[in-house]
């Protein structure tokens, strides 16, 4: 299980999902206040906005093949000489 909760993105992942919550809570936030101004109801918009959290949850939080797309490539770790130390 920790396997599966275990987040793997890169830099480029992590750009991705800031853009897609951002994108997706914007707009559900708007769908939200105009369908509630309309109707003038309250529960209407609070309602909407809960259901875009958790839409942009399940597509952004979960470990996507798509945030890993591009790995960071790290440097070959250097031998230490202890003797030097």
């Amino acid at each position: 299980m920790y396997n599966w909760l275990e987040c793997k993105f890169d830099f480029e992942g992590q750009r991705l999902a800031e853009s897609i919550s951002q994108i997706s809570i914007t707009s559900f936030a708007t769908l939200g206040f105009l369908l509630g101004f309309l109707l003038q109801d309250l529960q209407i918009t609070a309602i909407i906005f809960l259901a875009g959290i958790a839409v942009t949850a399940l597509i952004v939080l979960p470990s996507w093949s798509i945030y890993n797309k591009n790995p960071v490539q790290w440097l070959p770790e250097i031998p230490v000489d202890k003797k030097s130390e």
